[in-house]
């Protein structure tokens, strides 16, 4: 999900850090009272405004349409992919994503139609947050996001570099900007639907299960789904926070 939040100064998300104390609490997450204020907040506007235009949407737009949609942003995402690959010098990773790009950009028609997964070309998931993660940069504490939910102050430092390089924000005319994040964001949201009923019988306290199941699946990405055994600290020295021996 893309926003005007991009264009915060990078202290501002660092100094939510400071905010945070010791508390008996997942020490993840010591900025959890503000945390759980916040998603609350998300949850009100998402019932409220996000879910009923995303459920509207699914219900008015035929699949194919919605699978253009969807497409089309997901070939746009794979140049910030592509250069994250570059950054982190996953270059075999790099080629393939740029021969996904060329292909799905022309052959695809401007990625409408995604013909570089069926030439073995998949889609991956990179990002600048990722890209810190791969050199070593520390989580710091989990932070929940006015509007776009879980992250963390290194994910959301990642959020703002991408941002600069994201050809849809960077796009102008404004109006023409806005309406693309408008349509993306509601598309995003509209995939995630057949997802609620499962979270909900899932998860006793949604907060938490969202939390976990973010920052599990946030370190399997900066670890291209091998991560290390997690270790305890109770019995184990902490486990570095990027694959560091992963480099070229």
């Amino acid at each position: 999900m893309r926003a005007n939040f991009f264009k915060l100064p990078t202290v501002m998300l660092l100094s939510l850090s400071l905010l945070g104390c010791a508390t008996n609490g997942d020490p993840r997450d010591p900025l959890e009272p503000l945390n759980r204020g916040i998603y609350k907040f998300n949850d009100a506007v998402d019932k409220a405004v996000l879910k009923p235009v995303a459920t509207g949407y699914k219900e008015a737009m035929p699949d194919p349409v919605r699978t253009a949609v969807a497409n089309f942003f997901s070939n746009l995402d794979d140049i910030l992919v592509l250069l994250n690959d570059l950054l982190q010098f996953k270059l075999e990773r790099a080629a393939t994503d740029f021969s996904r790009l060329v292909w799905n950009t022309t052959v695809g028609i401007a990625g409408l139609i995604d013909v570089a997964t069926s030439m073995d070309l998949p889609k991956h998931n990179e990002d600048f947050g990722q890209t810190l993660g791969y050199w070593g940069v520390d989580t710091g504490p989990y932070l929940v996001l006015p509007f776009f939910g879980p992250s963390t102050v290194r994910d959301a430092v990642g959020r703002v570099v991408d941002s600069h390089f994201d050809p849809v924000v960077q796009h102008t005319p404004v109006p023409e900007r806005n309406s693309a994040i408008a349509i993306d964001t509601v598309d995003t949201r509209a995939r995630l639907l057949d997802t609620e009923e499962i979270l909900d019988e899932a998860a006793l306290d949604r907060y938490v299960f969202l939390r976990d199941a973010y920052l599990q699946r946030r370190r399997g990405l900066i670890y291209d789904g091998n991560p290390p055994r997690e270790k305890f600290e109770d019995f184990d020295d902490p486990v570095p926070s990027a694959p560091a021996s992963s480099h070229p």
